[in-house]
């Protein structure tokens, strides 16, 4: 292990670059890079300011892993398996530490940001605005204006030219400035020249496996991989446990990258972490989500081998949803956990599962997702829930639902909780696919999406005020929580809301509507109840409208 210093402009050159001591690269177990243009323009600002970026951590090795490059030009959508490189026992450095930092400087010294690339502004540094001395911002080399101040920073960085030289043909492209911001234009370009080009700001350790080859072995790296990135929050508990899960199984992350793609194609936003937990659950570890289960052989092997199975229960239960409930996408589906049990059924047992009654599971999923039954920790329930599956060998509902209930958690919907779901609530969008499940919403394009809108607009509540008795002052008279209320809210196409409804109040956007539309939208018909002034009337009506649809459907039960 030997501690090493280098500048910015040669570290970054060794990136994606064999000539230069086998060249920077990233190993399979890294994560996907999440910085965002912001993160990175402070990244530069910080180094300006001589603040420390941190220790990286090199691998130095021959090992022939699964490694991918550096993005050079990032921009939304790629994939990672764009990028990855064929294995090899050429010399190589692995970054274990560091990536998003080293990802960042690449993308700025030598690439691009969807299409953009890094500015600076040599004519900012004198004060800090909003935490930033130093601007540096994201352009399109297009719009870019030099005359206003704003430089290239990799032409600068790569420039080899004396500071004097670079600095005097800047100042003379950029129009009318004093001698004080000539002075601040070569202050900045020096100072950018000495902290990118000149100064030993990058401080790393390399653990070197050429000429020590038996000092760092591959499952040596991993785990010190881990405990490099379990500190602080570069990495999820479910990053730590796939870089042990691709470090000894290399064909999975191409897999499951293509296997969430056909799971989310129809609006769904399943996750690579639900599938983890999942197979776990599926091959007997049991629900708790631990980094220790993936150092098991016996485990890997299990999961190797019952992977198409373990994709095949799961896309089947993501097809039971589209055909037998009315959870159509990601927003009307609160708990993906609460899928499952369904799941381990399918999985464990598929004859019982071709036979079920479908429509009574559905049934028993929608109650699960409205009581919040999975909410909250629910390992120790999913284990309970998996035990009683495979003592009746089927999903018996009754034995599942008593199991429920003694450990303290409901399936019954009252009144209560129906009408306490708000704005923003995870299941409101699932009461409403069931409140409208006759409407047909489908928009000829995404963006014109069904929109969740209060019937009384928050800002003319807002204008509604009150005395406060204890100061004497003016203060609003319904509170969020009021006006945030599900008797408050309707789903409306995004072309009604946008074009007709606005932000009018009920009493005028209501006249003219149909008998059809105020049931469709369980909107009282008495006129009187539309006006602002009859705010709390008009939620009362609409509360006994709603509760008397939810007690119709057989979803409140007491």
């Amino acid at each position: 292990m030997r501690n090493r210093k280098e500048t910015i402009r040669k570290f970054v050159s060794m990136v994606n670059n064999e000539e230069e001591q086998g060249g920077f690269w990233l190993p399979n177990i890294q994560r996907y890079f999440v910085w965002r243009k912001d993160q990175i323009e402070k990244l530069f600002d910080s180094i300006m300011r001589e603040y420390p970026i941190g220790n990286f951590l090199i691998w130095k090795t021959r090992e022939p892993v699964k490694m991918r490059k550096f993005i050079d030009n990032y921009k939304g959508g790629i994939k990672l398996t764009d990028f990855y490189v064929p294995k090899n026992e050429k010399m190589k450095l692995l970054v274990l530490d560091g990536q998003q930092r080293l990802q960042s400087l690449f993308i700025a010294l030598k690439g691009s940001y969807n299409g953009e690339e890094l500015y600076f502004n040599v004519l900012s540094g004198k004060e800090e605005k909003e935490d930033i001395k130093f601007e540096f911002k994201f352009l399109n080399p297009a719009k870019a204006d030099v005359t206003k101040g704003w430089v290239k920073v990799k032409d600068i960085v790569y420039d080899n030219r004396e500071y004097d030289e670079i600095t005097e043909e800047i100042v003379e492209k950029i129009n009318s400035i004093s001698e004080e911001e000539k002075r601040l234009i070569r202050k900045n370009i020096l100072k950018l020249i000495k902290e990118f080009r000149d100064k030993e700001n990058i401080a790393y350790t390399e653990l070197d496996s050429v000429d020590n080859p038996d000092m760092y072995t591959l499952n040596d790296v991993v785990e010190i991989f881990i405990r490099a990135n379990s500190g602080g929050t570069p990495l999820s508990k479910s990053d730590l446990m796939f870089s042990l899960l691709t470090a000894n199984w290399e064909e999975i992350e191409e897999d499951l990258t293509y296997f969430l793609e056909d799971l989310n194609s129809t609006a769904f936003a399943f996750e690579r972490d639900f599938v983890l937990k999942t197979s776990l659950i599926l091959i007997g570890t049991g629900a708790k989500y631990d980094v220790m289960k993936f150092r098991k052989e016996e485990n890997l092997e299990k999961l190797q081998n019952n992977w198409d199975e373990i994709k095949k229960s799961i896309k089947e239960i993501k097809d039971f949803l589209c055909k037998y409930t009315f959870i159509r996408d990601d927003k009307a589906l609160p708990s993906y956990l609460a899928l499952i049990p369904l799941i381990y059924f399918n999985y464990k047992y598929p004859d019982k599962w071709k036979t079920a009654n479908k429509e009574e599971l559905a049934k028993w999923l929608t109650r699960v997702l409205l009581t919040g039954t999975f909410s909250g920790s629910s390992d120790t329930l999913l284990d309970a829930l998996i035990k009683k599956v495979d003592e009746k060998e089927d999903f018996d509902i009754d034995v599942i639902n008593t199991e429920i209930i003694n450990r303290g958690r409901t399936i019954n919907i009252s009144e209560e909780s129906l009408l306490d779901s708000y704005y923003g609530d995870k299941k409101l969008y699932l009461i409403f696919a069931l409140w409208y499940q006759d409407v047909n919403f489908k928009p000829a394009y995404e963006g014109n999406l069904p929109w969740v809108d209060h019937i009384f607009p928050q800002s003319k509540l807002k204008e509604v005020k009150v005395v406060n008795p204890e100061t004497g002052r003016k203060v609003i008279k319904y509170k969020q929580w009021e006006r945030d209320q599900i008797a408050n809210l309707m789903l409306l196409s995004a072309e009604e809301n946008r074009d007709e409804k606005r932000n009018k109040p009920p009493d005028e956007w209501l006249k003219g509507k149909d008998d059809k539309y105020f049931e469709i939208h369980l909107i009282p018909k008495d006129k009187k109840l539309w006006k602002i002034d009859n705010f709390e009337e008009f939620i009362e009506a609409r509360k006994k409208l709603i509760v008397d649809k939810f007690r119709k459907m057989r979803i409140i039960t007491n």
